[in-house]
């Protein structure tokens, strides 16, 4: 596979579409309680109709809308065609998709997944996926590579939201660091010498302790689930991110989504207004 010397990377499209429309990421989530509080049932079409309005509502006043896979593919191909169309329209009107799937294996089957998600001719080519190291962050290599080749992105679980993440994450490495720190680090190799970023993002929660992780080398995205209905604040993002703050993407899916069909533009919009006023006093 030979790279396209005029297709800008990951880190350079994410920098320009930030810097168009603010760090905000908002998940797609059609998960059962929230299909309810909006009046629908649980079936194909009903899941078309709530990911299909927030993508109208959202594709062109976001920098990156975030499908959780997981709740198309429950439905099975009917649901998958939902996902291929929702991402399809989402980038048609400008927004990044960062596709939520949480993919981590070894050898010929992370590349497998890495084309499924990462090539641009797959019906589920997104501009980013989310992936997981925990075996090994070498067993990445091929998803990080095909991402760079086609100008995509993969955000490493390092330091997630969830309290069951803690024990294994803050466990300490043969290094001395902790093992998220130790993914945060080989994610500051994968970036080294990129500019204005490289492709290769971290995921941290913004309920992780402040401090707890060492940024400054990352050279990369960090996405930051916990705004919101998990309980992180946007005072939270400062103290817990400190100057890697202008490199975090905040994201949240409930505390949008839960307005209705109605509410959820005015919802993004009151929140990309308040993290603008929090990185530009």
């Amino acid at each position: 596979m030979v790279q396209d010397p005029l297709r800008a990377g990951f880190g350079e499209r994410l920098a320009a579409g930030v810097a168009e429309r603010g760090p905000l990421c908002v998940g797609i989530d059609p998960h059962p309680s929230l299909l309810h509080a909006w009046g629908l049932d649980e079936t194909p079409g009903s899941v078309e109709r709530f990911a299909m309005t927030a993508v109208e509502a959202l594709a062109g006043e976001v920098a990156v809308l975030k499908p959780q896979s997981a709740f198309f593919e429950c439905y099975g191909s009917a649901g998958v065609a939902v996902l291929e169309r929702v991402m399809r329209e989402a980038q048609s009107a400008g927004a990044l998709v960062l596709l939520d799937v949480k993919r981590g294996d070894i050898g010929s089957t992370m590349t497998a997944y890495a084309m499924a998600y990462l090539d641009e001719h797959s019906p589920v080519s997104a501009d980013a996926i989310t992936v997981s190291p925990y075996l090994g962050y070498g067993s990445l290599a091929p998803a990080i590579g095909i991402a760079e080749q086609n100008g995509r992105g993969v955000f490493v679980l390092a330091r997630t939201s969830n309290p069951e993440g803690a024990g294994l994450q803050q466990s300490v490495h043969g290094s001395g660091d902790s093992i998220a720190q130790s993914i945060v680090d080989s994610a500051a190799e994968s970036n080294r010498g990129k500019a204005p970023l490289g492709h290769v993002g971290v995921v941290a929660g913004a309920t992780i302790p402040p401090g707890e992780l060492d940024f400054s080398s990352l050279n990369g995205p960090i996405l930051a689930p916990g705004l919101g209905a998990q309980g992180a604040t946007l005072k939270d993002l400062k103290a817990v991110f400190g100057r890697a703050l202008p490199n975090v993407l905040p994201t949240t899916s409930r505390d949008v989504l839960r307005h209705g069909p109605n509410g959820l533009r005015e919802a993004a919009t009151r929140i990309k207004h308040d993290l603008a006023l929090m990185l530009n006093p």
